[in-house]
């Protein structure tokens, strides 16, 4: 096996930075970025832009034209094998003579899972794993869930004070985060297919939970409502671009459902677990109408009862320097936690950075044990 060209980092990056231009856009389908360099050179570039779409390679492959062949391509996930809404990749990489493939990460999808490099090496095409293959992985990770457990990969965002309150006692949180932490938000919202809040958050803040970029587009909006408790009237069920779903009881009389479904909103009733939903059903329902990756902007208790259902994959908190110094506030998770110690719930891949005025603390969910 060769060793990496000495700038594989350099190239990777831009693969990886092409592939965030199809976040929030792809599903079912990864985002995957590739760039392809001859003598040095980058020649062809380009990203998955959407489901049917052409992949990220064919579009590289095109910008390249005669220059692709004894051109080097890397890509931040195995090129395709298989017959699908469009050709296989590997194919159209062997026909225009490309010599060698650095990739970011395998495939996790059963029909690919290797095939593709295997494909590409039968054919005389040098194949090498490439570097950043962590923050390769990570891009897919939603992906890979979706494929392998039907539901979505959910990250819960949210802005919290030193004390871990998401409001005041009063009910007060606009603005915990700064402005620089507000416009992260957005960019988040840009790269997802949906956000979902419950009905608690609704009624107390009424949020539009829109994207307020000048190039962005609204993801999916929905509200968990096990009681019907959000009016026709809340900003969320606004008609604006962008799915509105609302997901309540299957006990709730379909005569009272009517109203949201002559809006256009898409209701799906969940079978409840106790007084609640559930939250395994509705994660499923919105993996089967590829949801994803999901953005939880929720309140303590959905939070709360999100984590210890073992459905939250990563954290993103920002936390702003305040206090409010005592109880009677909105907790970040609110219902019965942890006894000992060791069922801690614990996080992996811990990222610190500045936003602003505030810390952003990031994070994947190790391991969860639900109540």
């Amino acid at each position: 096996m060769s060793a990496l060209p000495a700038p594989a980092d350099k190239y990777m990056a831009r693969a990886l930075e092409l592939a965030l231009r199809g976040e929030g856009r792809t599903a079912p389908n990864p985002p995957v970025g590739a760039v392809l360099v001859r003598d040095g050179l980058v020649v062809g570039e380009g990203f998955h832009p959407a489901a049917g779409e052409p992949h990220a390679e064919i579009f590289a492959l095109r910008a390249a034209g005669e220059l692709a062949r004894g051109a080097e391509l890397f890509v931040t996930l195995e090129p395709c094998c298989h017959q699908g809404r469009t050709g296989p990749c590997c194919e159209a990489l062997i026909a225009a003579g490309v010599r060698r493939v650095c990739y970011g990460t395998v495939d996790p999808n059963p029909r690919v899972a290797g095939q593709g490099l295997a494909r590409l090496q039968a054919a005389g095409v040098e194949v090498i794993p490439g570097p950043m293959v962590e923050a390769c992985r990570r891009l897919i990770a939603p992906f890979a869930k979706l494929l392998l457990t039907g539901t979505p990969y959910l990250i819960l965002k949210a802005a919290m004070t030193l004390d871990g309150q998401l409001a005041t006692a009063g009910g007060e949180s606009q603005w915990i985060s700064c402005e620089a932490s507000r416009m992260l938000g957005h960019q988040l919202r840009n790269r997802v297919d949906a956000i979902l809040t419950g009905a608690g958050t609704v009624l107390a803040d009424d949020p539009q939970l829109t994207v307020r970029l000048s190039d962005g587009r609204n993801p999916a909006r929905v509200v968990l409502d096990s009681r019907l408790r959000t009016p026709l009237t809340a900003r969320v069920f606004a008609d604006v671009p962008g799915r509105r779903l609302l997901m309540t009881g299957d006990d709730v009389a379909g005569e009272r459902l009517q109203p949201y479904v002559a809006s256009g909103i898409e209701v799906i009733r969940i079978p409840r677990l106790g007084d609640h939903l559930d939250l395994s059903a509705a994660m499923h329902e919105l993996g089967r109408r590829n949801l994803m990756c999901l953005l939880i902007e929720g309140g303590g208790a959905l939070n709360g009862a999100l984590l210890r259902a073992g459905l939250v994959d990563r954290l993103m908190l920002f936390i702003a320097p305040l206090l409010f110094g005592g109880g009677g506030g909105i907790p970040l998770f609110s219902g019965n936690g942890c006894r000992r110690l060791d069922e801690a719930i614990r996080l992996r891949d811990l990222q610190i950075s500045r936003s602003g005025a505030d810390l952003l603390v990031e994070g994947e969910v190790a391991a969860c044990s639900p109540d």
